[in-house]
């Protein structure tokens, strides 16, 4: 008697792989097919319907998705970590791609033909635009507090008080990074009140590397409430013939924002910034290249010229440094704030769009779409200028049908918000140049 094989129609591994072939690299294809085909004999055993073919072609979507896959901001998050925070301008797109596609005098000086330093016009540049005497750039902001922390204090105690013992998205917390960098935590104050005197008395009963002082980004302490000034806190080190660390996070570059051409808009004024700090005696100021900036990832270090030669002849600075290309990005980024082309960033320019401008944008796309024009908020975002946000007049939709989740699936995902019920646009953070494309999207989905 003759047993049906229950496995005869499922195709082989290399049927099913030709016609997923040019969609990714050949050995992904295979994997995807082998998964798909494994997990259709186990839906077999089960006595579930198969489709072999479909199962493959999911995976493969999946990793394609996967890949960098362009999605719209229609959050009113304006530095969305979860997309990549800032989103590149075109002049440090189009540098950034002629450093990768050539040679380049990274390390060298093209006058005299000698080996030169890494960066050298990026730091002038911040020189100028922070007042400080000398910059350094590595990896991210964590990175540059484990490098001045290190090359401070490794062995050493470091006083924070109590509420500046931050943590932030993807498992970062400030007493973690301190262990890291060899530095010894002391914690000093209490949640809401620190007094310079705390530090004081951390100084007398320890042997101290440096002050640091943190910038709680992504929350705020209110009321009853005192922290020691930088003033205070940079005498105090100095007393002791150590360096104060401050990092500001967000990467505010001065208080006055001289590129702008209004004045300081009010969601920033109680941020701190780089020239004020170093001129109030900070020895170095760290902070996020892709915040307040609108560059690349980057972790951004000014300060004293001694301080900064201490950091840059540590063996953690090679292990954290950038390449040519992050390079290109930051100087084209920080030239457009020397040079008053702070349009060309998109934050900066999504940021300071007028709510007439968004309103008729707004108007449009709700009659399109049969919503309505609401009053709303958008936000920085990234743990930056935390419960500040920017007026904005947002489309509102019923969220019917899942339609949050289906806006997703299409090739050019569309991410939007929900609130209370309802599905919101925020077209601040969209290029009006997509507004069509979420009138379709929306429309196909429902």
């Amino acid at each position: 008697m003759t047993v049906d094989n229950p496995y005869r129609d499922l195709p082989s591994v290399d049927q099913l792989a030709a016609e997923l072939e040019g969609r990714l690299p050949w050995p992904l294809v295979v994997d995807a097919v082998r998964a798909a085909l494994q997990q259709s004999r186990r839906d077999i055993e089960e006595g579930k319907q198969v489709d072999a073919r479909r199962t493959a072609e999911n995976l493969v979507k999946t990793l394609e998705r996967s890949d960098g896959t362009r999605v719209i901001n229609a959050t009113g998050v304006l530095l969305h970590t979860n997309l990549g925070r800032a989103v590149w301008s075109a002049p440090a797109i189009k540098q950034a791609g002629e450093v990768a596609a050539n040679y380049t005098n990274v390390e060298i000086d093209i006058d005299t033909g000698r080996r030169a330093r890494r960066g050298s016009y990026v730091s002038t540049l911040l020189e100028v635009l922070t007042g400080a005497e000398d910059a350094l750039i590595v990896n991210n902001n964590a990175a540059a507090l484990v490098l001045a922390l290190a090359a401070t204090s490794a062995g050493k105690a470091v006083p924070v008080a109590r509420g500046e013992l931050i943590e932030i998205g993807g498992s970062y917390r400030l007493p973690d990074v301190m262990e890291a960098s060899g530095s010894r935590l002391i914690e000093i104050g209490t949640t809401n009140r620190t007094r310079a005197g705390d530090y004081g008395t951390a100084l007398q009963l320890h042997s101290c590397g440096a002050i640091l002082k943190v910038h709680p980004s992504n929350y705020r302490v209110e009321g009853f409430t005192e922290e020691a000034s930088i003033d205070d806190l940079a005498a105090l080190a100095h007393s002791r013939d150590i360096p104060l660390i401050y990092d500001i996070g967000s990467g505010l570059l001065d208080a006055d924002t001289p590129w702008l051409d209004i004045a300081t808009p009010a969601w920033l004024r109680a941020e701190p910034a780089a020239r004020q700090s170093l001129a109030a005696g900070a020895d170095l100021v760290t902070f996020s290249g892709d915040k307040l900036l609108g560059g690349p990832q980057a972790g951004i270090i000014v300060g004293t010229a001694a301080t900064v030669s201490l950091l840059r002849k540590h063996p953690l600075a090679r292990a954290l440094r950038v390449d040519g290309v992050t390079y290109a990005a930051l100087a084209a980024t920080l030239g457009a704030f020397a040079g008053r082309g702070i349009s060309q960033i998109p934050f900066w320019r999504q940021a300071l769009m007028s709510s007439d401008e968004l309103a008729g944008r707004a108007s449009a796309m709700a009659d399109r779409l049969g919503g309505h024009v609401e009053d709303g908020q958008s936000t920085i975002g990234a743990g930056s200028v935390p419960g500040m946000t920017i007026p904005s007049p947002v489309v509102v939709l019923p969220e019917e049908d899942h339609l949050y989740e289906l806006l997703l699936k299409p090739d050019v995902p569309i991410l939007t918000r929900r609130e209370s019920g309802s599905l919101v646009i925020d077209l601040r953070t969209v290029d009006p140049v997509s507004d069509q494309l979420i009138v379709a999207t929306v429309d196909q989905c429902r």
